[in-house]
């Protein structure tokens, strides 16, 4: 098979917004299965509702667009009936750890053998720019026009208290690592969370003095701090700078997994 068999083409163009990362993200994906030779008649992509989850719908293999923040009990009940099936699961900030939040918990202790990619654009952006529960101290967004005044949730640290076995976080900008990350994931027996910081520049950019699609992209590059580099500096005394986050592999282990390959 070759990557364009993988994409669902009667549904192409894609309605993403111009500059959007989503697309990045869905493209590393499939990359990284086709890579892993995946057969398509036993892999299933599940979303639950938001731009990022619209993802799904893009796949030429078995896809559930469920209901909002479901996506992860869906998703479990697709790998206890389908064990052999490979279930990788698209989702967004606000709709995995808002109305979501549990089943990200509860989905992490249980271990299930899923693969949970979260695009993370700091904002709803589908409903009208709201905020979320990952949008960043003092942003602008619909709902805080003032600025947030909730600190956001660290998403990867959630995952790695809750049981996950294997957490990364990357951005759109790092294109070859988040496929890699996302190989691992798959590969990775039990509950594999990706984080992916992708740019909004419709909802969240424009709003926040980032109207172009490249100064959101700089602000990856510039801000993401690998995990080696961020021990280091935290072992000399260095406190992670305003504004940074730390990239790369977070968590890889082995607890015992619901659901697991026979």
């Amino acid at each position: 098979m070759t990557l364009e068999d993988w994409y669902r083409q009667d549904r192409l163009p894609h309605i993403y917004c111009a500059g959007c990362g989503n697309g990045t993200i869905l493209n590393c994906t499939l990359r990284a299965v086709n890579e892993l030779g995946l057969d398509q008649d036993k892999t299933t992509f599940v979303s639950g509702i938001g731009c990022s989850s619209r993802a799904a719908g893009y796949t030429a293999s078995d896809s559930l667009h469920t209901t909002h923040g479901r996506a992860l009990p869906f998703a479990t009940g697709v790998k206890l009936v389908k064990p052999e099936n490979d279930v990788i699961v698209f989702t967004g900030d606000g709709d995995l750890s808002a109305i979501g939040g549990n089943h990200f918990i509860h989905a992490c202790r249980r271990n299930i053998d899923l693969t949970v990619i979260c695009m993370n654009n700091n904002i709803y952006g589908m409903t009208g720019g709201q905020g979320s529960p990952c949008t960043p101290y003092g942003a602008i967004t619909t709902t805080t026009p003032y600025g947030m005044h909730e600190m956001p949730f660290n998403l990867c640290a959630v995952a790695e208290a809750s049981g996950a076995n294997y957490v990364a976080r990357w951005t759109s900008f790092h294109v070859k690592e988040l496929t890699e990350a996302i190989r691992t994931g798959i590969e990775t027996p039990g509950l594999s969370f990706i984080e992916v910081m992708a740019q909004c520049p419709t909802s969240f950019g424009s709003k926040n003095k980032m109207k172009q699609v490249s100064q959101m992209i700089d602000m990856f590059r510039t801000n993401a701090v690998l995990k080696g580099k961020a021990e280091r500096d935290r072992a000399a005394g260095i406190p992670l700078a305003p504004g940074k986050f730390i990239v790369g592999e977070l968590v890889r282990r082995s607890n015992p997994v619901l659901g697991g390959r026979p």
